[in-house]
């Protein structure tokens, strides 16, 4: 035991200092899939933080893994990486030598948690997912709670499968076992309400009582350190104490205004603290159940609570997607862990490639350094989600489209970081917005059945066009004459800027979500719900050719420079590169944990981005490509006499043409006069 014990110090010691002498940004190079060379965001919390009984540690579940804190520098140690699904619960064992994580993947993981060791896997719970665990005091038994509505009880050192417990009619939310060992209280949730007290006697055989008394599920459950009071925290908004030997309830807690998610009780005993959906931490007095506090620093639900082993700190967690340190004696407010992110909706580069934009459902959006991975400022203002958002060609000028709960267009400074307009005519959800690569006009989308035309500078309405449809996607061809949009009714329409007339583009069988031109504007990509790209001769208005291997919707595609390669995301968690010439399949990027959301890439096409649901943004790295020169009519890589003698041969054509070099719509002395100003050797 005295060698074991050293060892684990060692690998501690190891850990600390390694992690000591990297720089606060070494965690985004963690664990990095094949080609990303940074994972910007720690993922969305998705379950209860745990502090490790000897104090050290703090585990935060995530969409990603599990990340794993030193508790008193909040530096990060590790993250845990293996299951398939998000991670609903942790705990800690006695000694603190083994982590358990349980997944909505229906599986527990033990883990050596200063060294990132997997010790074993334990399935049984099924894909419903496990909802919470707990280590039994001294006699070396892991319980898990499932939505599969049964508990089921483990060895904690082997992980060998011992029983199962059967009697909730709803999922089973939260798990806890007295001090002593011998009872184990499980939570009912939706439609079953109560609070089952298990007693583990001789041989594991069972008996129960049941706690009646909340009117809705109840979703945590806790034990006073000296195991003769329970507490129940319930969506009826109340805590409940009980008499854990009788099952006699002693008090119900009211104060919170919405359902209470989770409760745990201060190692002496003095106070408990309960967490709501009504983004309180509350204290109460558990002898007289008096109200002692009500902390209000989280600006959404707050899901967890959780004690230091030394009774100074409290920790709660909140949707938010902070991590809020308390101190217990004062309660005062005394530190936060940020990082963490909902999913991300859209991103977008700046012209200059050095910084990009994220927006998603914290209302937020967020300046990126693209070479860093630097956060580098927030800008605040729209009064709920953000879907969109996109930088004007010269930089100066970012556009953000609101979604749920704001519906407002808001235009901002990008170097003063402060607002410009706000633009409020669209009656729902902006899906997407986009600068006309001319700088003079803002194009957006929306579920109210429209684009809209406006002007960039000044944010006035120019146009409405009406789709018939929600509208998910705009793009501008490169010469600002032509606007895309798909959406709800499975066409594109291609629309004329200036006479508002349109043409349509009919192939999908499901809502067209994206649509991106090339950069010489001839062809146009269309990602569905079908589960497809297509790719269409924009002059013909014709598609010649469809891009299968996703699984799940196209969420974003985006060209690179050359116009020959594509990127393309997926629901299906996957990003894939695509040769659009051939149709052929490149490559498929994996990494992320759930369904990704959007792409954008820099103008060199170096470093493409992609923003996911996991709530992380991985930067994946390519050769940059030098774009294609217009005057190299026939993209020959040279610029020479046979560029000059196809814009002769085109001369006076009106359209689309290679040969209009300018992009002004026809073929004329001025498409000549820049070829042979560009003429090699010249």
């Amino acid at each position: 035991m005295r060698l074991k014990r050293f060892l684990i110090l060692v690998a501690f010691f190891i850990s600390t200092l390694f992690h000591t002498i990297v720089s606060a940004q070494d965690y985004t190079e963690w664990n990095l899939p094949d080609g990303a060379k940074a994972r910007l965001g720690k993922g969305t919390i998705t379950g209860n933080v745990e502090y490790s009984p000897d104090g050290s540690l703090l585990a935060v579940p995530s969409s990603v893994g599990i990340w794993v804190y030193d508790a008193e520098t909040h530096q990060e140690i590790n993250l845990l990486q293996g299951h398939t699904e998000p991670v609903s619960a942790v705990a800690f064992s006695p000694d603190s030598n083994t982590l358990a994580s349980g997944s909505r993947d229906g599986t527990i993981w033990l883990w050596e948690p200063y060294t990132g060791e997997h010790k074993a896997s334990l399935r049984g719970h099924t894909r419903l997912g496990v909802t919470a665990l707990a280590f039994a005091p001294q006699i070396g038994i892991l319980a898990s709670g499932s939505s599969d509505k049964t508990v089921r009880l483990w060895s904690a050192t082997t992980g060998n499968y011992i029983t199962t417990l059967h009697g909730h009619t709803g999922p089973v939310t939260s798990v806890a076992f007295s001090p002593d060992g011998q009872t184990l209280a499980s939570g009912g949730g939706h439609k079953d309400n109560t609070v089952r007290l298990w007693s583990v006697e001789d041989n594991f055989r069972i008996t129960t009582i049941t706690l009646t008394g909340h009117e809705y599920g109840v979703e945590s459950v806790a034990f006073s350190p000296d195991g003769q009071t329970l507490a129940s925290g319930s969506q009826d908004n109340t805590v409940q104490l009980w008499n854990p030997h009788t099952g006699e309830r002693k008090v119900t807690l009211t104060g919170h205004t919405i359902g209470v998610t989770s409760v745990a009780f201060s190692p002496d005993g003095q106070t408990l603290a309960s967490g709501g959906e009504d983004n309180t931490i509350r204290l109460w007095n558990p002898i007289t159940g008096d109200p002692v506090a009500a902390l209000r620093e989280h600006t959404d639900r707050a899901t967890s609570v959780a004690f230091s082993s030394d009774g100074q700190t409290l920790v709660s967690s909140g949707d938010d997607q902070t991590i809020l340190f308390w101190d217990y004696t004062t309660f005062q407010h005394k530190a936060v862990l940020t990082g963490y992110m909902l999913p991300i909706n859209e991103i977008a580069f700046a012209p200059d490639a050095q910084t990009f934009a994220s927006v998603s459902d914290d209302k937020a959006i967020r300046l990126w350094d693209a070479r860093t991975g630097q956060l580098q400022g927030t800008l605040t203002g729209h009064k709920g989600s953000v879907f969109s958002v996109a930088f004007s060609p010269d930089g100066e000028t970012l556009a953000s489209g609101g979604g749920r709960g704001d519906t407002a267009i808001r235009l901002w400074d990008v170097h003063a970081g402060q607002p410009k307009a706000s633009i409020t005519s669209h009656k729902h959800g902006v899906e997407s917005i986009m600068f006309s690569p001319d700088g003079s006009t803002l194009a957006s989308g929306s579920w109210d059945s429209t684009a809209r035309l406006w002007d960039a500078d000044t944010g006035d309405h120019k146009t409405t066009l009406k789709a018939g449809a929600n509208v998910y996607s705009v793009a501008f061809s490169p010469d600002s004459r032509t606007l895309a949009s798909g959406g709800q009714n499975n066409t594109i329409r291609l629309w004329d800027v200036e006479s508002r007339e349109y043409r349509e583009l009919i192939g999908h069988t499901r809502p067209i979500d994206v649509v991106a031109f090339s950069p010489d504007g001839r062809t146009l990509a269309s990602g569905s719900r079908d589960n497809t790209i297509r790719l269409w001769d924009v002059q013909a208005e014709q598609s010649y050719v469809r891009l299968i291997g996703h699984t799940s919707r196209i969420k974003s595609v985006v060209f690179f420079p050359d116009g020959v390669t594509l990127a393309s995301c997926s629901w299906d968690n996957t990003i894939r590169l695509w040769d659009t010439q051939t149709g052929q399949l490149q490559s498929t990027l994996t990494g992320h944990t759930a369904g990704v959301n959007a792409l954008a890439l820099s103008a060199d096409g170096g470093t493409l981005a992609s923003g996911s649901e996991d709530g992380t943004i991985l930067l994946w790295e390519f050769t940059p490509i030098e774009p294609k020169r217009k005057a190299d009519v026939n993209s020959d890589g040279v610029v020479n006499i046979q560029d000059l003698v196809l814009v002769a041969s085109n001369f006076g054509q009106i359209g689309q043409s290679p040969a209009d070099v300018n992009g002004d719509g026809v073929v004329n002395i001025q498409d000549l006069v820049l070829v042979a100003s560009q003429l090699d050797g010249s």
